[in-house]
């Protein structure tokens, strides 16, 4: 309540449910969008403050920090796309890495500001065995994690790293994401080509993955930390596919083998236990649960 917060990211999937919580809870929300004519998510009151800025420019993300001079900073906003491209080098590098970096930067110059960096699962960690980075969108992660923490180490910077799972539910509009694939190809009554579904993700409900944002701006513990936020069950593809079928009570059938496998995929689960020390968090929201809320909200939404 009356916090000044800023929400980079918020015309995206996750940056949009935690800017409408925050809003909710009566925080001053200021968000960024790169473009000013992009997609606001629907519900945010109209207190909320938006701001067109390019995070990739220095001077420009050094002037809006110091004219919003926000308590805390979310920062969910980059290129999110995890495909094995070599065009995409480029882009995550100076959206994820450089946006990132200038973002820091002009936060260690503001005293107490508190920065909560989206992180990504796909970084090596103790639950993956260290696995490297698979794509250019995971490698930029992994660095901007490094960057936070010598921001930490280095200059105080009250910084926290949270590294989601699979994310999933209502809000999401990636149509090339599974679930809203499943979802959007259910409602028309197509039948989903996929992959062979061999594939085990950790799905961890949107809300849940928001409640874990909030704790970690509040929670003084958890500066300089870099936390899995995930349930730590692996559920397969092709089980996620059953089970969505299921509930949509379709006679359609999903066509597994249709599209190839992703090369170098590793299983990425949640460790747990960081989070809820530290946090006081944990998944609340099963998959089925989640899975319901998630087609309903499509249904209504499309």
């Amino acid at each position: 309540m009356g916090r000044k917060v800023l929400v980079t990211g918020a015309s995206g999937f996750i940056g949009g449910r935690l800017a409408l919580r925050l809003d909710g809870m009566g925080a001053e929300v200021h968000t960024i969008s790169r473009n000013p004519v992009q997609r606001q998510e629907p519900g945010l009151s109209e207190r909320a403050i938006r701001h067109a800025a390019d995070l990739r420019d220095r001077e420009t993300t050094g002037t809006l920090l110091r004219k919003i001079r926000p308590d805390v900073v979310f920062h969910l906003a980059g290129e999110v796309d995890g495909a094995r491209d070599l065009d995409l080098v480029l882009p995550t590098l100076e959206s994820n890495l450089l946006g990132t970096v200038n973002l820091l930067t002009h936060a260690s110059a503001l005293s107490g500001v508190r920065v909560i960096l989206c992180g990504s699962s796909e970084e090596p960690r103790p639950a993956n065995e260290q696995s490297p980075p698979p794509s250019p969108y995971a490698m930029t992660k992994w660095a901007a994690t490094g960057y936070a923490q010598l921001f930490h180490r280095l200059w105080g910077v009250p910084v926290t790293v949270l590294r989601p799972t699979m994310v999933y539910g209502p809000g999401q509009r990636d149509a090339r994401k599974l679930v809203p694939y499943l979802a959007l190809s259910l409602l028309r009554g197509e039948e989903p080509g996929l992959t062979s579904g061999s594939k085990r993700a950790d799905w961890v409900y949107v809300d849940d993955v928001v409640d874990a944002f909030v704790l970690a701006a509040e929670t003084d513990r958890a500066a300089g930390q870099v936390l899995d936020v995930g349930t730590g069950v692996l559920t397969s593809v092709r089980e996620t596919v059953d089970l969505l079928f299921r509930i949509s009570g379709t006679s359609l059938r999903p066509r597994f083998g249709a599209v190839a496998d992703r090369p170098l995929d590793v299983a990425q689960t949640a460790d747990t236990g960081p989070a809820a020390e530290i946090l006081g968090w944990k998944a609340v929201v099963g998959l089925e649960e989640g899975l319901r809320r998630t087609l309903a909200w499509y249904a209504e939404h499309r």
